[in-house]
């Protein structure tokens, strides 16, 4: 059996991991890489391995980096089942057609610009029509249920708890070359345990190779309710000074926890009355959906949307809170001169309406632009996490006025601790671990940590496109 790292190799974007055993192929994940724009382009582009070679796809959770590729596989040829679960299903229903679209549109701006230079145009990696056509080779399984996949390979998924249906993958495997059984897990992207909303990661006692992500592998976040009083100050702070709290967030998972925080907040009255925004049409649909897999829900949430006095409660909506949809409405938002709190996709800046509202806001003090998640090397929000004085959004430079703050216990991944206490757990431990999903400190400190503290032997740290026989 071999594997190939062909994404998510020391970096954290672009998960793509390619088993190949008993003359077939499986494709776990396959991520669209987020970096530089021109570097990003091109390695989406092409794709590292022959589509039509690839028998299935496994597909660990729908977050764009480990699913936006997808289209353009089928595009390239593939033509088999991509199993999934159901929640994941139905989020990459909606952000496939939402990359496709922002895809669409920003290379419709980069050939005026290209025009004008009488410069070639270019083409988005892929279309509507094209997401549209992959997502009809989508196969859902609920947790917990085995299924053939392939003859000789049987499929598990276990709750992450990352996002909504995101899962730790399962494999078992009949290597018949080898002439044994072998049990491949992939991590996929571990939850922090203790957020709200979701229930924890699933602790697995057995496997002989493990894939395991170390985003924070070198790293410990602050705790939720640390991170809750936080984002209540900075937004009474902001208040104070008239100014606007601006959020970047996925649209997936952190802007649903934002908004379910800012509830909490508001109703035991511990933040003044302000108006608050999600701009994002993607997080308007995702957070339906949200309210359409009630088996992801942890019990705090359960017991939250059951009430006081058995009135029912939504988590994602209440008064002062308006969702926008159209440009119109997203534009309107220009125009407020009192305080508010916008939250707005992509999570990393990188593309959305979150780069106009971080235009008109970026350069006024009294505002604060609040950073609650992993930003990526080379991406708009990592330089203003850096509070670099200047950045460049659409090509012009603007001066980081703004206040930047951040807040780390709302993250979707699991920190050091709670990484090793999930590697902890296994009775049988891992033969070959590998580790991707992170960049090379939080790598090298997370495979020091399991050999010394869980007693795993062999931790390599797969370079992009290295393969390995297992």
């Amino acid at each position: 059996m071999r594997i190939t790292f062909h994404g998510a190799a020391r970096t954290v974007t672009g998960s793509q991991h390619l088993i190949e055993v008993n003359e077939r192929q499986i494709l776990l994940d396959c991520g669209l890489y987020q970096g530089k724009r021109q570097d990003a382009y091109e390695r989406n582009r092409k794709l590292p391995f022959e589509a039509s070679r690839v028998d299935v796809l496994v597909l660990s959770h729908a977050h764009i980096d480990h699913s936006g590729n997808i289209p353009n596989l089928v595009k390239s040829g593939f033509d088999g089942d991509i199993f999934t679960t159901f929640a994941s299903r139905d989020l990459c229903g909606a952000m496939l057609m939402d990359s496709a679209h922002i895809q669409e549109k920003d290379v419709e701006y980069a050939n005026k610009k290209r025009a004008r230079k009488g410069e070639a145009p270019v083409e988005p990696i892929y279309t509507q029509p094209d997401a549209a056509r992959a997502l009809s080779n989508f196969h859902a399984i609920g947790y917990d249920r085995s299924v053939k996949i392939l003859p000789g390979v049987t499929l598990k998924f276990v709750d992450a708890g990352h996002m909504l249906g995101s899962s730790i993958v399962i494999l078992s495997i009949e290597d018949r070359e080898a002439s044994r059984d072998v049990t491949l897990v992939f991590s996929g992207d571990l939850g922090q345990p203790g957020l709200p909303i979701l229930r924890d990661p699933t602790k697995i006692d057995n496997a002989d190779v493990l894939i395991m992500e170390s985003t924070y592998g070198d790293k410990l976040h602050e705790s939720l309710q640390d991170s809750e009083k936080r984002l209540q100050q900075i937004v009474i702070d902001t208040y104070k000074r008239g100014g606007k709290v601006i959020i970047p967030a996925f649209a997936v998972g952190r802007t649903q926890e934002i908004v379910y925080a800012l509830h909490k907040l508001s109703i035991s009255r511990k933040i003044p009355h302000l108006p608050i925004f999600v701009d994002s049409p993607l997080a308007v649909n995702v957070t339906e959906i949200f309210a359409n897999h009630p088996e992801c829900y942890d019990e705090e949430t359960r017991e939250f949307m059951r009430g006081e006095r058995g009135v029912d409660r939504d988590p994602f909506g209440f008064q002062g809170l308006t969702y926008t949809r159209s440009v119109e409405d997203s534009k309107e938002l220009n125009f407020l001169r009192e305080p508010a709190v916008i939250i707005s996709a992509s999570g990393m800046a990188e593309s959305g309406r979150i780069q106009h509202h971080l235009i008109n806001n970026i350069e006024d003090p009294r505002n604060t632009i609040l950073i609650a998640g992993f930003q990526a090397e080379h991406t708009l929000g990592r330089r203003i996490e850096e509070k670099q004085d200047t950045v460049n959004i659409f090509g012009e430079s603007y001066r980081l006025r703004a206040q930047v703050e951040k807040i780390s216990g709302f993250s979707a991944h699991a920190d050091r601790k709670a990484l090793l206490d999930w590697a902890g757990s296994y009775k049988k431990k891992p033969v070959r671990t590998f580790l991707v999903h992170g960049e090379d400190a939080p790598l090298n400190a997370l495979a020091e940590g399991l050999k010394k503290e869980t007693g795993f032997e062999r931790v390599e740290i797969p370079d992009l496109h290295q393969s390995f026989v297992v």
